[in-house]
C-alpha cells in the first residue's frame, strides 16, 4: 500500500460493478486513503446515480446487469454536467484497452489488479 498517499480530503469515488468481493475490497482500499465511496451492482438510471453522488473519480466494470460499462460510460460522458468526471474502466476482459477506448473511458485497470496500481490510478486522478 502506498503510504501517506496525496489525497485533497473528502473526494469521492462511485465503483460500478455487480462483483461484491470486488465493491467490499476496492472500499477498504479506498477508505484506507481518505475517499467517500459509493457502489452500486446495477446500471440502472446511471446518469441520476451519478448525480447524487457526483463523484471526482468513477470506476466502471464491463459486466453490469441492465446496460452494459460500455453504453453506461457513454451515457456519463455525453452528460454535459458529468462529462469530466473521469472514468476508469475496470474489467478482466483480455481486450479491456479496446473497450475503454470503446467507451470512451478515461483509462482502464485490468483485473485481477495489483493494490499499489490501484492506489496509482486513484491518486493519478484524484491526487494533489
Amino acid at each position: 500500500m502506498i503510504e501517506n498517499a496525496a489525497l485533497r480530503p473528502n473526494k469521492k469515488v462511485f465503483i460500478f460493478d455487480d462483483n461484491l468481493e470486488i465493491l467490499e475490497l476496492c472500499t477498504e482500499i479506498l477508505e484506507d486513503l481518505g475517499c467517500h465511496v459509493k457502489t452500486s451492482p446495477t446500471t440502472n438510471s446511471i446518469e441520476e446515480q451519478v448525480q447524487e453522488f457526483f463523484p471526482d473519480l468513477i470506476f466502471m466494470d464491463n459486466w453490469l446487469p441492465d446496460i452494459s460499462g460500455i453504453e453506461a460510460t457513454r451515457l456519463i460522458k455525453a452528460n454535459h454536467e458529468l462529462k469530466n468526471i473521469p472514468v476508469v474502466y475496470f474489467s478482466a476482459n483480455s481486450n479491456i484497452s479496446q473497450l475503454a477506448a470503446e467507451a470512451g473511458a478515461d483509462d482502464f485497470l485490468a483485473k485481477p489488479f495489483d493494490i499499489d496500481l490501484f492506489e496509482q490510478v486513484v491518486i493519478k486522478y484524484i491526487g494533489n
